[in-house]
């Protein structure tokens, strides 16, 4: 049952966002631009955890960090940086 609703919701929210993109006109260039800021998200997490700027930290690269960093832009890499060192430092 909890499936059911599941799929049902996911399949309203899609028609719904099916809706909104083509009656903004917004096309599918959103698409290619937002593509675009992920993969810069995550090659911007991948240059700071391997260049040696940040020394023995790491932030890994998962749909959450990737997702801060697509929307905070480089900051967001800054923000997971003092994040990790408050939280995990002793």
């Amino acid at each position: 049952m909890r499936d059911i609703i599941l799929w049902g919701v996911l399949s309203v929210s899609l028609l719904l966002l099916l809706i909104i993109v083509f009656r903004k006109r917004l096309g599918l260039g959103w698409i290619s631009s937002f593509g675009l800021h992920l993969v810069l998200a995550s090659l911007g997490i991948y240059v700071i955890n391997y260049s040696g700027l940040t020394g023995n930290m790491y932030i890994p690269i998962n749909p959450t960090t990737i997702g801060t960093v697509t929307v905070l832009g480089l900051p967001g890499v800054g923000l997971l940086l003092g994040l990790k060192y408050s939280l995990f430092s002793s």
